[in-house]
């Protein structure tokens, strides 16, 4: 059975593979180690690999992880992203505690984040989630709307906003995720010409990493490839 060490590295060599083969530098690509509903034994197993970087989707299961850590391990600079959808009773919780923020799909809860950081801590670095697959079911902003909503995030000043996040329909066929993929790409292009501070594309899980990397994304949500099958709470 490999370890959560051997995952990684396996991963990062993946990374490192599809990057080179479409001619992207692999230091442009982030691995962010989805570790939502993962025991901190694992996580630390991660951390002692090098991994850096955590992704989590429930807050406050995401909030007594940061400070354990901040107890356990006071000396290593960890980032941590919320990946989920934000409820507004609950946004403080990630104002007070996240390095980024991935889904921000409307101005009511950016606003609150934007209130709620802390002044003492950096800005906090968000995301719009786009609903690129028009799905009833997912969170996001419809591609249309994006550029309003853009207008409106970047005149909070206690928030940094730094591109977009997709979590597509699932689909198997990788020609149709690349499509999809590109679509974001598109819109991130589209932006960066009144809005050139936008770097960053969140786009890319365990099935659909390598369509991703193609189409430009910068961070890709790794969980499955790395802890194993997800633990519900």
């Amino acid at each position: 059975m490999n370890t959560v060490h051997d995952n990684l590295l396996a991963i990062k060599n993946k990374i490192q593979k599809i990057a080179l083969e479409c001619d992207r530098d692999p230091n442009t690509i982030e691995l962010i180690a989805v570790s939502k509903t993962k025991p901190v034994e694992q996580i630390t197993e991660a951390i002692n690999a090098g991994q850096i970087s955590f992704g989590e989707n429930y807050v406050q299961e995401g909030v007594e992880k940061i400070n354990y850590f901040k107890q356990a391990l006071p000396d290593t600079p960890l980032i941590w992203h919320f990946i989920g959808p934000l409820q507004s009773n609950k946004s403080k919780l990630v104002a007070e505690n996240f390095d980024w923020m991935h889904t921000i799909d409307r101005f009511k809860i950016a606003q609150r984040l934007n209130d709620q950081r802390p002044t003492h801590m950096a800005k906090l670095n968000v995301l719009i989630q786009v609903n690129i697959s028009q799905e009833m079911s997912k969170s996001g902003v419809s591609p249309s709307d994006v550029t309003d909503l853009v207008k409106q995030v970047i005149n909070l000043p206690n928030l940094s906003l730094r591109g977009l996040m997709a979590i597509p329909e699932i689909e198997n066929d990788f020609n149709k995720q690349l499509n999809v993929f590109r679509q974001m790409q598109q819109l991130l292009y589209s932006l960066q010409a009144d809005y050139p501070f936008m770097d960053t594309l969140s786009m890319g899980m365990t099935g659909d990493m390598q369509a991703a990397i193609v189409a430009g994304s910068t961070m890709v949500r790794i969980g499955t490839a790395i802890f194993g099958a997800r633990q519900y709470l």
